[in-house]
């Protein structure tokens, strides 16, 4: 149903930095407008906001944001465990591959190794509160990380590279793409297929210069939310 999908759409757009808690919503001509639909498809799409208790309507003054769905807002590189404990939040990581192999081409470029040196490839699902947020498919060097276990990815990635392994990751690239879900991965994340989603790409490195962890992760877009706080370091003229 077409009034379901732009529901879908206005939720992302709701959770983006666009929108605060108590922002309007534009009107629903101008909705209309953008989706090439008709104002009762509009108000059909933001009823389904109002059922899940996203935005409310108040008479004669419009539609307004009255709460987001799970939110990260980070200015530091910090892991997904590490700031949904801080809110509070339950987060289980379930593996569901895990093996050695020979890094391909693309892989050994992105990490700085040599084709078919030897990498950990791992895929997980993350759940917070019992959702299924996140799929994630990591690749580390096996030189860096002798003992990594299914144990040690079940819990959180960063303390096991830091507080084990004694390698500080100083740094982060990501590189943030929207998807469409394919049938598999609309399963994994418990989502309608062809539903929009965020694939990320993630490269950490070491404060010796290593990289040490590269993961593709595919993200709920509807169901969770980062913000970038970046600030500007303004240098000596």
């Amino acid at each position: 149903m077409i009034y379901k999908s732009i529901a879908d759409r206005l939720r992302i757009q709701l959770n983006s930095a666009d929108y605060n808690i108590g922002s309007p919503l534009p009107a629903e001509i101008r909705l209309a407008e953008e989706f090439g639909v008709s104002r009762m498809t509009i108000r059909k799409a933001i009823d389904l906001l109002v059922n899940w208790g996203l935005v409310v309507r108040r008479h004669g003054s419009g539609t307004y944001v009255v709460k987001k769905d799970v939110h990260q807002e980070t200015m530091n590189l910090t892991g997904l465990v590490e700031v949904m404990r801080e809110q509070g939040r339950e987060v289980v990581s379930e593996v569901l591959e895990f093996n050695v192999m020979p890094a391909p081409p693309a892989i050994a470029s992105q990490l700085r190794i040599k084709i078919d040196e030897q990498i950990y490839y791992s895929r997980r699902v993350r759940y917070v509160d019992g959702k299924s947020l996140m799929v994630e498919d990591s690749y580390m060097p096996v030189k860096l990380f002798r003992n990594l276990s299914v144990a040690h990815l079940e819990g959180s990635k960063f303390s096991y590279i830091e507080d084990e392994c004694h390698i500080i990751v100083c740094g982060n690239y990501e590189s943030l793409t929207p998807v469409l879900a394919d049938r598999k991965m609309a399963k994994l994340l418990n989502i309608d297929e062809l539903t929009p989603i965020l694939r990320i790409t993630s490269l950490s490195y070491s404060d010796s210069g290593e990289y040490v962890n590269y993961s593709v992760m595919f993200r709920n877009a509807s169901e969770y939310q980062v913000d970038y706080h970046l600030r500007r370091v303004h240098l000596p003229a």
